[in-house]
């Protein structure tokens, strides 16, 4: 399934930019995998959140959507057109169906960019067991127009100060080592690196290991719910 992914995604990029940026894409996506093909894991404790609410400055919005029928046409194609709208498509659907929530941010009546949430489990298999009243932040993206405005750090704090308001008791996320963007973007937030990680899935199951632990946390988590070394469970259809 990854690999059809990962063709149809080359195929829709050839589409837009042509065989010359394809292929510089295709040899940037190869030496990260060789060399830099490790998760950043994050973590935040919402119990220890600040009590200083975050303020959604006019005339940024922020939108809650919970199923796919209320995703309206307009945010929908603005979304999947982005990248490859047959896949995006397709994780919308099965996003929804797995019960996650997306967040839309707006700048004005302009979608701005979005992100993912899914409460009590993964929304595939993760580094660790995902137990109740633990959240996954996954997918988020401010669209090229609205970049270097903070949108994605009042995305990100107004989603972790509403859970915490919620009940929910953990958040975590990642990034690509590479993804420098998104590391700058994790610093300003509540969320405290706990170390990198590095996948291998076989016949749909994922083996991880751990390494450069920032914090005892990992070891925690891991003591609670299961080695991080162990087998998880593999992709829900």
């Amino acid at each position: 399934m990854e690999i059809l992914s990962s063709f149809s995604r080359a195929r829709e990029y050839l589409k837009r930019h042509g065989l010359a940026e394809t292929l510089q894409r295709v040899g940037v996506a190869v030496r990260r995998e060789l060399f830099a093909n490790r998760m950043v894991v994050y973590y935040c404790d919402l119990a220890k959140l600040s009590a200083k609410r975050v303020v959604v400055p006019e005339p940024v919005r922020i939108e809650r959507i919970r199923t796919e029928g209320a995703l309206g046409a307009e945010d929908r194609e603005a979304i999947t057109k982005f990248w490859n709208p047959e896949l995006a498509q397709q994780n919308i659907r099965e996003r929804f169906e797995k019960s996650a929530t997306l967040w839309l941010v707006r700048s004005g009546d302009k979608l701005a960019g979005y992100g993912w949430t899914i409460q009590d489990r993964a929304i595939s298999p993760y580094y660790f067991p995902i137990t109740h009243g633990d959240v996954q932040f996954f997918d988020f993206l401010v669209f090229p127009k609205f970049r270097g405005r903070a949108i994605q750090w009042l995305l990100t704090t107004y989603i972790l100060n509403l859970l915490k308001d919620e009940g929910a008791s953990r958040a975590f996320a990642d990034t690509h080592e590479w993804n420098e963007a998104q590391l700058a973007s994790f610093k300003m937030t509540a969320f405290r690196p706990l170390g990198m990680v590095r996948t291998v899935t076989l016949f749909g199951y994922a083996f991880s290991e751990w390494s450069e632990m920032k914090t005892t946390m990992p070891k925690k988590i891991i003591a609670e719910r299961g080695s991080a070394t162990a087998v998880a469970r593999p992709h829900e259809r």
